[in-house]
């Protein structure tokens, strides 16, 4: 998990279209979040603890945060995936899962 966050968000920090709603983001907590959401993806315990995800993501809705954003995301977590060598199967379960919150992500 370690390498797949770190590979995502290398990927997400490096896209200009998505970047900067992370730049007062401490990606410390962030990474961790991001791990416990993948771990639970792939069939672990679901540790997360944090806000749900409309209440996370309020302020960047605000901000602008849209569909294509959250295409970007998904596209650049499963790119990351694939990259890794995970099963296109198994990517398409985390995509759906993803997909699962895209709503409450976006405020709708």
């Amino acid at each position: 998990m370690e390498a797949a966050v770190d590979a995502f968000y290398r990927k997400v920090l490096s896209d200009d279209t998505v970047a900067h709603f992370f730049d007062d983001v401490d990606m410390d907590r962030q990474r961790a979040k991001q791990k416990a959401f993948l771990t639970m993806a792939f069939g672990g315990p679901h540790n997360y603890s944090g806000k749900d995800m409309r209440t996370a993501h309020a302020r960047l809705v605000v901000n602008g945060l849209n569909d294509a954003h959250f295409d970007a995301i998904v596209g650049h977590l499963g790119a990351t995936l694939a990259e890794l060598g995970v099963a296109p199967d198994l990517i398409q379960q985390v995509a759906a899962i993803a997909e699962s919150t895209r709503a409450d992500v976006l405020g709708r």
